[in-house]
C-alpha cells in the first residue's frame, strides 16, 4: 500500500506503508544506532515523534519479551528504508511487522532515510505526517493546524498515575560482575520521579542494590520526602523542559534535603531548579557512539543518547554548578555537577551502557552520595 510522509516545509517522500494503514503526526527526528529498535519504539521519550532509523536495515532479529523499556509503544509513527519480514534470533518471539500491527503503529519504508536525515540535519528536525488516506495537498493543510512538539507537555501523558515499587517480575538477568561494584550490606531506598523513565534505570538500581520506588511526576516534594529515601533520580522523558515548572519547583524544594542525580530530561530540569536555561537543538542527538569527556578525569565515554534540548552553559555559571561532561562533537553541556551539595546529573543515559558499561560508574557514585549523605543515616 502506497504511503506518504509530508514535513512542514513542504518536502514529501514517497514509500509503502508498513505496521497500520492510517494517518500519524509528530516531531520527525532520527536515530543512528544500528540496533536497539525495540528499545527505541517502546522509549517514552520519543512520544510525540516520527522516529526515523538511518541504518538502511531494521527487524532482522524481531521482537523479544526482555527488551521493552516500557509496557507499550511510545513512538506515534515509524521511517525505514527497508523492515526485514524474515528475522532470527533465539529470543524472538515476532517479527517486527507484526509487532507494528498489533500495536498500531502507523509507518513508512522504502524511502531514502539517509537523503531525510541529511534533509533534517541541514534544516532542522520538523514537525510531519505519514499517510495512506490522504493527498500531499490534503496533508499539507494539515500541518498548517496543527500544534508545535514544544507546544505539549508530554510528561503527563507518559508518566505512571500511580506509585509503585519496582519488582523485575521478567528476570532480566544482568551480571553482577559487569559492573564490578559492591553491593550496600543494605538496600539504600531510592525514588524515581517519572518524566518518562526507561526500565532499565529501575532494573540497574535493583541490580546496585536498591529499594526502587517510582513515583508520578507531579507528586509533591513532601510526598516524596515522607517515603524517605536515601537518594532520588529525576528520570529521563520528553518533550521540551520550559513547559515543566511544576516539575522544576518540585526539585527545588528536594534540592538540599536529599542526593539527587538527573538523567537527559532530569538533568536539564535540574538544570532549569538551579536557575539555568534550556535551549532546542538543530537536530538533537540520537544514537548510541556519542563522545562525551569528562572534565574531572579527562576520559572519553561513548554514550548512548536521545534528547532534543540542552542546558545552556552560559546560564549556570554562578548557579553552585560546574560543568562535568562535554559532548566532543558539538561542545554542549553533557553533565553538571554541585560544587557542595551531593547532586549531580548527566544529559546521556548510563542505563543504555553501550560500551557496555562504560557509564556504570556513575550510578556507583550515586550509590556513595547516598552512602555518606543519606538523610536517614545523617
Amino acid at each position: 500500500m502506497k504511503a506518504l510522509l509530508v514535513l512542514e516545509d513542504g518536502t514529501v517522500y514517497e514509500g509503502v506503508s508498513t505496521g497500520l494503514p492510517g494517518t500519524t503526526w509528530g516531531e520527525v527526528v532520527f536515530n543512528t544506532s544500528m540496533s536497539g529498535y525495540q528499545e527505541m519504539l517502546t522509549d517514552p521519550s520519543y512520544k510525540g515523534q516520527i522516529l526515523t532509523f538511518t541504518y538502511p536495515l531494521i527487524g532482522n532479529y524481531g521482537i523479544n519479551k526482555e527488551d521493552f523499556e516500557s509496557a507499550k509503544v511510545q513512538v506515534e509513527g515509524i521511517i525505514a528504508r527497508e523492515i526485514c519480514q524474515t528475522p532470527s534470533n533465539w529470543r524472538l518471539t515476532k517479527t517486527l511487522p507484526k509487532f507494528l500491527e498489533e500495536n498500531k503503529v502507523v509507518g513508512i519504508e522504502g524511502i531514502d532515510t539517509r537523503a531525510l536525515t541529511r534533509h533534517l540535519r541541514t534544516r532542522g528536525v520538523m514537525m510531519g505526517i505519514i499517510s495512506t488516506e490522504k493527498t500531499q495537498e490534503e496533508l499539507k493543510e494539515m500541518l498548517k493546524t496543527l500544534p508545535n512538539y514544544s507546544e505539549i507537555d508530554f510528561v503527563q501523558k507518559v508518566s505512571t498515575t500511580k506509585a509503585y515499587e519496582w519488582i523485575d517480575e521478567q528476570g532480566v538477568k544482568l551480571e553482577k560482575e559487569l559492573a564490578e561494584i559492591k553491593l550496600p550490606p543494605s538496600p539504600y531506598n531510592v525514588v524515581v520521579i517519572d518524566y518518562g523513565l526507561k526500565y532499565n534505570i529501575l532494573r540497574l538500581l535493583v541490580l546496585f542494590g536498591c529499594k526502587v520506588k517510582v513515583v508520578p511526576c507531579t507528586t509533591s516534594a513532601a510526598e516524596i520526602l515522607e517515603m524517605r529515601p536515601d537518594g532520588i533520580i529525576l528520570s529521563p522523558g520528553p518533550g521540551d523542559p520550559e513547559r515543566l515548572d511544576y516539575a522544576v519547583g518540585t526539585i527545588k524544594e528536594l534540592i538540599p534535603k536529599v542526593p539527587l542525580m538527573g538523567i537527559c530530561l532530569g538533568h536539564q530540569l535540574m538544570g532549569r531548579a538551579f536557575g539555568g536555561k534550556t535551549y532546542k537543538l538543530k537536530f538533537g542527538h540520537r544514537g548510541a557512539n556519542h563522545p562525551v569527556k569528562d572534565l574531572n578525569t579527562n576520559q572519553i565515554q561513548i554514550t548512548s543518547q536521545n534528547h532534543g534540548y540542552a542546558v545552556d552553559a552560559d546560564s549556570i555559571e554562578d548557579k553552585g554548578l560546574k560543568i562535568s561532561h562535554l559532548n566532543l562533537n558539538d561542545g554542549t553541556v553533557e553533565g553538571m555537577e554541585h560544587k557542595e551539595l551531593p547532586i549531580f546529573s548527566v544529559q546521556y543515559h548510563p542505563e543504555v551502557s553501550p560500551g557496555p558499561k562504560d557509564s556504570f560508574h556513575l550510578l556507583e557514585r550515586f550509590l556513595n552520595l547516598m552512602k555518606n549523605n543519606s538523610p536517614r543515616t545523617s
